[in-house]
C-alpha cells in the first residue's frame, strides 16, 4: 500500500519538507581555531536515503558557509589531525598503485589539506567504523572488525575472501554477542587499531563483540584508551583499557562492578583520562551517571561531579595543558545546557535554553562551538563564550535551517499523584483558540531514560501541528534532567508511575480552553510505544492509539531484545520473579483493549523485535479491536529512509484524522 502525500492548498505537507531537510550531524574545530567543519546529511536524488558532505563554517560568523573543496557524497565524521589536515570517513573509491581496486573497500579514513586533494589515510577490509586523532602528534586510532582468529588486516582480508568464496559466514561464540540496535549479529569483532606516524599499524586490543568504538588518544599520541564491552556473563561491567600506542601493550585496565564507562577523553597534559560513568538501573537501585577522572600515575578514580544531580554527557577538557577546566552537557528540565567545571569543582551553567551537542573548545579555551537544537529548532552551528552564565548563543551560517514552524511552543506543568512537580512541552497549532479548540495528541518519549529536550527527526511533533493537532510531549518518571528523585520514583515500574505522570500532564494540558478534551489520541515510539500500549489497557479516554516499535509482551521481549541482560537486571527472571512482569506487561490485560490502534514496526528491529508487533496485532484481531499494521521490512528500530518517513507520517495522520476527527482519510 502506498500513500498519496497530503498537500493543503497545493503546498508540500510539512512532513515532506521534514524528510527532505538537510541535517547537521557533527562538528570539528581545527587545532588553530581557524576552521570549523560540519557534516551535513542531505536527501539523495532518488529520495530513498541520505548522503553526507562536509561544509566549512566561518567561526567569526562574517562569511557564508561553503562546501569543502573536494568533499564528495558519503564524507562524514570530520575531525582534525595535529597538522591541520581535515580527517573524515568516506566510502569513496580508491585505486591501488597499479590502478587495481582493493577487496571490500567499505568505509576508509581520508585526509584533506586545506588546498590539496583527498588522500586515503587508512583502509581496512570491511571498513572503518570510527576514528580519533592525537592533538599534538601524527597518530590516529580507529575501530575495525577483524575475525577473532585473525592476527592482522592482511590475514583478515584473506579470511573474508575465503568465506565469500565458500559462501559461509558462520562463527562460533563462547559468549553471546547480542546485536545492537539495528545492527545484526555478525562474525567480526571490533578492535582498536593505531596508525603511527611511520605508517605502521598496531592492534591495541579487542573492544569485545558488542564494542561501541569508544576511543581516545593522549595528546602526544603515546597512549590509546578504549572500552571493552560488557558481556552476558558480566552485563553490568565494562573495562577501560589504556594501551601503549607504539606496541599495543596494555598499561592500565579500569573497571568497577556494576558500572560502565563511556565517552573517553585525555586531559591536555596527558596525565589523566576523563569519562562518563554509568550505574545502570537494577531490581533494587536506580540509574546514576557522573563524570570521573582516572589518574594514570596512581590509578585513582575521582568523581568530578559528586553533587551534580542530573545526567552529564561527554566531558571536554580544556586544550590548555596547565588548565584543568572541563566543559560538558547534561539534561535539565527540558533542555540540555552546556556546563563549565572549574578546577575547584565549581559548576556554572553557560546556556539558558536549548540542547547542545558536538562541543568544541578553541585552542585558548575562551570560546566554544557546538550544535544547538531545541524542540522548535533543528540543529544549528553556534558560538559561545566559555565563561558567561546563562548566555544566548551566536548563530553561525550553515545549512539546515527550516522555514517558520506551523505553530508555537509552550510548557505544561502539573503535580504528580505523589506531589512531584511534572513538566512537559506543548506544541500548539496555528489558529487554536477557545472558539476553535485543537485536538490533542500525546506523545511519550522513548528511553525510558530520556527527555523531550532536543529536535528529533524520527518522531517530530511539527507534522502533527501542521495538520491541526496540539501535541503534548510529557516527561514522566524515569525521564532525565529532573534529578535522581525522578529515577527513584519510577524504578522497576515501567507502566506504573510513568503512566500516571503522563495522564496527570494530559489532564493539565486539557484544562486549557484552546484544547478539545473530547478529541485526543496517544502515540509513542519504543518505550513511548509501550506506554501507548499500556494506556490502551488502562483507559478508554483516547480515540486512537499509535504504537510504534513498542513493547507488548515483556516476558518474550526480555528474551529477544539486544538489551536482554540490561532489562533482566531491572525486571528479574520471569520464572522466579514474575511480579514486575505481571504488574507492567500490557499483554496480561489485552481483554480490556477497545481503542482503534495503528502499529508501526521495522522488520530489522533488534531493540524491540518484530514479534512484539505481530503478537499485539494478532491479539487485537482476535479480540475484534480495529487494528492496522504498517510494516517496514528493511527498517530497524527507527524509520530512516525519507520515502518511508513520508509514508509513515501520512499513514499515521490519516489514521488520526479518521478516528479522532471523524474525517475520511486522504487516498491510499
Amino acid at each position: 500500500m502506498t500513500a498519496m502525500i497530503y498537500k493543503p492548498d497545493g503546498a508540500p505537507a510539512f512532513h515532506v519538507l521534514l524528510a527532505a531537510q538537510p541535517r547537521l550531524t557533527a562538528l570539528a574545530l581545527a587545532p588553530d581555531g581557524m576552521r570549523l567543519i560540519v557534516s551535513v546529511q542531505s536527501i539523495n536524488e532518488e529520495e530513498t536515503g541520505h548522503t553526507a558532505r562536509l561544509w566549512e563554517v566561518d567561526p567569526s560568523g562574517r562569511r557564508e558557509s561553503r562546501l569543502v573543496a573536494d568533499s564528495s557524497e558519503d564524507d562524514s565524521a570530520p575531525a582534525f589531525a595535529a597538522d591541520g589536515t581535515l580527517l573524515f570517513l568516506s566510502g569513496r573509491e580508491h585505486a591501488g598503485p597499479a590502478g587495481e581496486r582493493p577487496d571490500s573497500q567499505g568505509t576508509s579514513l581520508w585526509g584533506l589539506s586545506e588546498r590539496g586533494e583527498a588522500r586515503q589515510i587508512a583502509h581496512h577490509p570491511g571498513g572503518i567504523a570510527a576514528f580519533t586523532s592525537a592533538a599534538k602528534a601524527d597518530t590516529v586510532a580507529y575501530t575495525a572488525d577483524p575475525l577473532p582468529s585473525t592476527a592482522d588486516s592482511e590475514t583478515y582480508a584473506a579470511a573474508r575472501r575465503e568465506c565469500e568464496k565458500a559462501m559461509v559466514d558462520a562463527v562460533s561464540y563462547e559468549e553471546t554477542a547480542a546485536p545492537a540496535g539495528d545492527t545484526a549479529l555478525v562474525p567480526d569483532e571490533p578492535h582498536t587499531f593505531v596508525l603511527r606516524s611511520d605508517g605502521h599499524t598496531v592492534i591495541a586490543g579487542s573492544q569485545g563483540p558488542a564494542g561501541n568504538a569508544d576511543m581516545a588518544l593522549s595528546p602526544n599520541g603515546a597512549l590509546v584508551a578504549f572500552t571493552r564491552a560488557a558481556t552476558d556473563r558480566a552485563p553490568d561491567t565494562n573495562t577501560v583499557v589504556v594501551a601503549d600506542a607504539t606496541t599495543g601493550m596494555q598499561r592500565h585496565a579500569f573497571s568497577r562492578p556494576g558500572h560502565q564507562y563511556y565517552r573517553l577523553a585525555f586531559t591536555a597534559d596527558g596525565s589523566a583520562l576523563v569519562c562518563q560513568r554509568q550505574r545502570e538501573e537494577t531490581y533494587d537501585t536506580e540509574w546514576h551517571i557522573t563524570l570521573v577522572a582516572f589518574d594514570l600515575s596512581s590509578g585513582e578514580e575521582t568523581d568530578l561531579l559528586p553533587e551534580f544531580d542530573n545526567w552529564p554527557e561527554r566531558p571536554v577538557p580544556s586544550p590548555v595543558p596547565e588548565d584543568s577546566t572541563m566543559w560538558f552537557t547534561g539534561g535539565e528540565r527540558g533542555h540540555c545546557p552546556v556546563f563549565r567545571r572549574d578546577a575547584d569543582g565549581t559548576i556554572t551553567r553557560l546556556t539558558a535554553s536549548g540542547a547542545y551537542a558536538s562541543l568544541c573548545v578553541a585552542p585558548d579555551g575562551t570560546t566554544l562551538y557546538a550544535l544547538r537544537s531545541a524542540i522548535d529548532s533543528p540543529p544549528r552551528v553556534v558560538r559561545l563564550d566559555a565563561v558567561t552564565p546563562d548566555q544566548q548563543p551566536v548563530f553561525l551560517g550553515a545549512p539546515g535551517d527550516l522555514r517558520p514552524l506551523p505553530g508555537a511552543l509552550t510548557e505544561v506543568n502539573a503535580p504528580a499523584d505523589d506531589g512531584f512537580p511534572l513538566r512537559g512541552w506543548l506544541v500548539l497549532p496555528e489558529g487554536a483558540s477557545a472558539e476553535r479548540p485543537a485536538p490533542l495528541l500525546v506523545i511519550p518519549h522513548g528511553g525510558p531514560q530520556a527527555s523531550w529536550n532536543a529536535w528529533t527527526w524520527s518522531w517530530n511533533p511539527w507534522p502533527f501541528a501542521a495538520r491541526g493537532y496540539a501535541v503534548l510531549l510529557p516527561d514522566p518518571a524515569l525521564s532525565t534532567g529532573y534529578g535522581q528523585r525522578m529515577q527513584e520514583r519510577g524504578r522497576g515500574q515501567y507502566g506504573g508511575q510513568p503512566y500516571r505522570d503522563v495522564i496527570a500532564l494530559t489532564d493539565a494540558a486539557l484544562a486549557r480552553d484552546d484544547l478539545d478534551a473530547t478529541r485526543t489520541a496517544i502515540a509513542g515510539w519504543s518505550y513511548g510505544g509501550y506506554l501507548a500500549n499500556r494506556a490502551t489497557t488502562l483507559t478508554h479516554r483516547f480515540k486512537a492509539v499509535v504504537s510504534a516499535a513498542g513493547m507488548w509482551n515483556l516476558e518474550t521481549f526480555q528474551a529477544g531484545t539486544d538489551l536482554r541482560a540490561y532489562f533482566r537486571k531491572i525486571f528479574g527472571d520471569p520464572r522466579t520473579r514474575p511480579e514486575r512482569y505481571e504488574a507492567n506487561s500490557p499483554h496480561f490485560d489485552a481483554a480490556r483493549m477497545k481503542t482503534p490502534m495503528l502499529i508501526v514496526h521495522g522488520g530489522k528491529d533488534h531493540r524491540v523485535p518484530m514479534d512484539q508487533a505481530l503478537s499485539l496485532h494478532s491479539e487485537l484481531q482476535r479480540l475484534g479491536v480495529l487494528v492496522r499494521l504498517l510494516h517496514f521490512p528493511t527498517e530497524g528500530h527507527t524509520i530512516a529512509a525519507p520515502n518511508h518517513v513520508r509514508l509513515m507520517y501520512e499513514t499515521v495522520l490519516n489514521f488520526l484524522d479518521r478516528h479522532v476527527l471523524g474525517q475520511d482519510p486522504s487516498p491510499q
